[in-house]
């Protein structure tokens, strides 16, 4: 069982490696189309367009990755404060907003993705870029998102019930915390 948290987890972190490097391809594509606009006098008709594709793929295949390293945005009045078993069980008693969210999101972007293929569909825009291959990758990037999720949850399990919770495995551990799930002063 390890093995398979260990293999979601890494496999969600070098998702999250390749596609960083997508932010250099957006870059390029606005630079290129500051470039037409200004030093040619005709703005290219795709490359923002095509910029904005690309960015919406990063963002959302990303959240695997991103769930693993903790990298979301949480708010840190009361949570930061916890110990590591404060914070597991915070996020035990959060993981069903969690699933719903996911669960949502997997449902309605299989539907959405399914149907954009079927239509083989395209933007109204002059250049009509295919929309469909980034709308396929709203499902898989739920399903990344709902695995990392199952492997969070049974790393918060793992922590609450005093049991060490390997980073490789299970991806980041909050901050100024042992793998017995104490701070060191607390001990």
């Amino acid at each position: 069982m390890q093995r398979v948290a260990r293999a979601i987890t890494q496999l969600n972190l070098t998702i999250l490696r390749w596609v960083s490097l997508l932010v250099f391809v957006v870059f390029v594509l606005l630079l290129a189309d500051v470039a037409m606009r200004y030093l040619v006098g005709r703005p290219a008709i795709w490359t923002a367009e095509l910029a904005t594709l690309i960015f919406g793929v990063y963002a959302i295949i990303a959240g695997g990755g991103l769930l693993a390293q903790r990298g979301h945005v949480n708010v840190d009045i009361f949570y930061g404060a916890m110990s590591r078993r404060g914070k597991a069980g915070v996020d035990l008693a959060t993981w069903p907003l969690f699933f719903a969210f996911v669960a949502v999101l997997l449902w309605q972007g299989y539907d959405m993705a399914s149907q954009s293929l079927q239509d083989w569909d395209r933007s109204n825009s002059m250049w009509k870029a295919p929309l469909w291959p980034t709308k396929m990758f709203i499902p898989i990037a739920a399903a990344l998102l709902l695995l990392q999720g199952l492997v969070r949850l049974w790393a918060d399990i793992r922590v609450l019930r005093g049991l060490p919770v390997d980073p490789d495995t299970f991806g980041a551990q909050p901050g100024g915390h042992d793998a017995a799930g104490d701070k060191p002063d607390e001990r």
